[in-house]
């Protein structure tokens, strides 16, 4: 399958996935270092995730174990074992956890949930892939459940590698390792319209800095 920039998507989000399986152990030392994260999980807290959940993409658990705070049980699927264990570690022996190790642009639900979060993941998802992914969201609702979602449109002149209006950038690790994934600068009325044309109703927050978040539901 190709990209809208022409080249292999395949080829690409497998390469987004051993990004992520390298980056694992220094993932919190990319941190964006910008005001308005702190808002998210405040917003978080508001929704009330609860019910039982499903987390796409937990990275190392860190919405994981706040999540827990309001749900009856967390199903953590991600496609990095590395992030996976991470994550284990993170939530400690809670039996209302079950992690899942799998790629979300093949996995399909074994069940329906209440709640789905996805927490710096939809920027990730290639254009040609939005509208496939919002469908296995509803597959994954129960008729009135809920998503939440937050995320960031940041990007460095650097990670440009094939211009501003290109999904594809390069990230580096601490040494200096370059990978290419995907990064989609979503804004956030635009991104509302986007997910109405395609059956949602989410509305979508600005924070006071790179940082957005969403909530809604199906239409």
């Amino acid at each position: 399958m190709k990209s809208a920039d022409g080249g292999n998507l395949q080829e690409l989000l497998d390469e987004q996935v051993v990004y992520y399986r390298a980056i694992a152990e220094e993932y919190e030392r990319h941190a964006l270092p910008f005001p308005g994260a702190s808002e998210l999980s405040a917003a978080l807290d508001a929704f009330r995730p609860a019910g039982s959940v499903l987390e796409l993409a937990c990275g190392p658990g860190r919405w994981t174990v706040q999540l827990l705070q309001h749900a009856t049980d967390v199903t953590a699927v991600d496609a990095s074992p590395e992030m996976l264990a991470m994550a284990s570690t993170q939530v400690g022996e809670d039996e209302r956890v079950r992690f899942v190790s799998a790629d979300l642009f093949r996995w399909q639900p074994d069940r329906r949930y209440d709640v789905v979060f996805f927490g710096f993941w939809l920027s990730h998802v290639p254009p040609e892939c939005f509208a496939s992914f919002w469908s296995l969201v509803a597959d994954c609702l129960k008729p009135e459940g809920r998503v939440f979602f937050v995320d960031d449109g940041y990007r460095t002149a650097d990670e440009l590698i094939e211009g501003e209006q290109s999904a594809t950038i390069q990230r580096r690790l601490m040494d200096g390792t370059a990978y290419r994934i995907v990064k989609v600068s979503h804004r956030p009325l635009d991104l509302e319209r986007q997910l109405e044309q395609i059956g949602w109703r989410i509305k979508v927050h600005s924070t006071s800095g790179p940082f957005y978040w969403g909530a809604g539901n199906r239409i």
